[in-house]
């Protein structure tokens, strides 16, 4: 009864993140619409190296915090320790202060260094001065979030997750335009200035709604420890941990994850940067290789980390979960954790790479008003990568769960050296342009895949379920990747036959619009019931998820459950 409860929790816990994720999210991926036709292409290239470094500084410095406070803070109240997960959290805030605060200050200082010598594109060195002020504040606000996790409620970094985008949405959008049109206005002949200033007013909007998000976080915290204060008062604990052993053990947790996600996140920038790099020794105009990484990073990444943020919402709820599993040497629910975590992260991942393949073209349109087969093209080569990238990122918060820490860094070590050379030959040798940069990073995480797959097998003697975890899903997405593609095809030919022989670029838009949507509609129907006929999905598994009695009801309705 136990483990029934601690998995339903589990699962509750991990739910409630990735929805509040996945709307963060799409919030993330509306704004990103009007912002990226504000910016055009060569402001989107100045905005994502921008934040490609941003993020990689904040992997340094204290990105890894939250990981790392919640597995500790969840080990010691495992263990009824209240006073030391307190002790654990004041420790964490102070280091978080120094070394948000040192990061910060040198990003502001460097930011030209950084953005001309190193990445060749000096003009991202104004957005990336407007982000510094986040590295201190994300600090912060991380220590907050890993203190909750490691009591197992994923509310308040939720609620937290959804402020910030909503405010980040407004802010990011409104100082995007003003910035933008300021830029022209002062640039003359200088053309880029405006979408150099308007990529520092996009970004002006992490910065407000981290701030926002850190006061809710306080809030919460001041209202928390109300009732923590009563476990305080009863902890019988004789051994209380020294400032020096939990500074200690935050630095030999924090090191190996810094490092892993390190590599996970420089990957972007590295690329980048080669990518520059051989495409100009190639003959093309920094105008031009900026424009087309701008097409990859500020549309299909954008829409790419949509279906991923399903594996990256479970890893924060998984690490302690399955830390106190290993501390109690529970290994049969160990295994079911991963394996539970694997599976749902599956049923969703790959339904969702297949959906924007199918509709690769009629997203772009609809979302980018895109028709070149650029976009689309990448979004279709791409299908595979997210998949991979999905169960990597899973698999290395088990291992970390698993307090494997130096695992994960060594395998995206060892991946990172494939795929740049990798990288490299795809660019020089086959002359692959953008699409060497998607194959690249589709090898990097297979690699990165199997490595943390193995490792798994090895220290947990875990093999993951094949059938239902991954063939089921599959072949369930492939009749709904059809199904989506034939309704929007004869619902988007329909709508113009109707409109006339020369139809309006409105009629156009709004043909694309609906056949987008009635595909999407009834590719969720035609997935949903192939994974049930196929028993990719149990209807006791439907019932344990939050809510799912009320959807099993449903589903028994309208004939999908027997």
């Amino acid at each position: 009864m136990e483990n029934k409860e601690n998995k339903s929790n589990y699962l509750v816990q991990g739910t409630i993140l990735a929805v509040a994720s996945i709307i963060a999210r799409v919030i993330g991926m509306i704004y990103r619409i009007p912002l990226t036709n504000i910016l055009g292409d060569e402001g989107n290239g100045y905005y994502t190296t921008a934040n490609q470094i941003y993020t990689i500084l904040l992997m340094i410095s204290t990105f890894s915090l939250p990981l790392a406070v919640s597995k500790l803070v969840s080990e010691r109240l495992h263990q009824g320790q209240y006073k030391n997960a307190q002790k654990v959290f004041h420790c964490a805030m102070r280091f978080s202060v120094i070394a948000g605060g040192v990061i910060s200050l040198l990003t502001f200082f460097l930011a030209g260094v950084i953005c001309g010598s190193i990445m060749k594109v000096d003009n991202a060195s104004y957005a990336l001065r407007v982000l510094s002020p986040a590295i201190f504040i994300f600090a912060i606000a991380g220590v907050f979030r890993g203190y909750f996790q490691g009591h197992e409620s994923m509310v308040p970094t939720a609620v937290s997750q959804i402020i910030e985008q909503i405010i980040n949405a407004f802010v990011s959008v409104i100082g995007a335009a003003l910035l933008f049109r300021y830029g022209v206005s002062i640039g003359g002949s200088n053309t880029s200035m405006g979408p150099a200033l308007g990529a520092a007013g996009g970004t002006l909007g992490t910065v407000v709604s981290v701030a926002v998000a850190l006061v809710f976080l306080i809030i919460v915290y001041s209202m928390f420890q109300k009732a923590n204060r009563k476990y305080l008062r009863h902890d019988q604990t004789k051994k209380k941990e020294s400032d020096s052993a939990i500074y200690a053990a935050i630095i030999t947790t924090i090191l190996p994850v810094v490092l892993s996600t390190l590599i996970y996140n420089i990957t972007p920038t590295l690329d980048q940067s080669i990518f520059n790099t051989i495409l100009a020794g190639q003959g093309y105009t920094k105008e031009q290789y900026t424009i087309i990484y701008g097409i990859y990073s500020g549309k299909f990444y954008v829409l790419m980390n949509v279906p991923l943020v399903l594996a990256s919402s479970l890893a924060p709820s998984v690490v302690p979960s399955l830390s106190a599993a290993m501390i109690n040497g529970d290994y049969r629910d160990a295994k079911l954790k991963v394996r539970t975590t694997m599976r749902y992260t599956m049923i969703i991942t790959i339904p969702c790479a297949v959906g924007l393949a199918a509709l690769a073209s009629p997203i772009m349109q609809l979302l980018f008003r895109d028709s070149h087969r650029l976009p689309a093209g990448i979004m279709q080569a791409g299908g595979l990568m997210i998949v991979l990238f999905a169960i990597s990122t899973l698999s290395t918060a088990v291992l970390q769960g698993m307090s494997r820490m130096r695992e994960p860094v060594k395998n995206s070590a060892i991946a990172l050296v494939i795929h740049v050379a990798a990288l490299i030959l795809f660019l020089k040798k086959f002359n692959l342009n953008i699409y060497g940069v998607v194959y690249a990073n589709t090898l990097f995480a297979f690699i990165v895949c199997a490595l943390n797959s193995m490792a798994i097998k090895r220290h947990l003697h875990y093999r993951q379920e094949i059938p239902k975890t991954f063939i089921i899903p599959l072949i369930s997405s492939a009749f709904m990747g059809i199904a989506a593609f034939v309704v929007y095809w004869g619902i988007d030919h329909l709508i113009l036959l109707a409109g006339g022989s020369d139809p309006s670029s409105m009629l156009l838009y709004i043909a694309n619009a609906v056949a987008v949507l009635l595909a999407v509609v009834v590719a969720i129907f035609v997935y949903g019931f192939f994974l049930i006929r196929l028993k990719g999905i149990r209807e006791s598994e439907i019932e344990a998820l939050p809510k799912g009695a009320t959807l099993a009801a449903i589903l028994r309705k309208i004939k999908f459950l027997a």
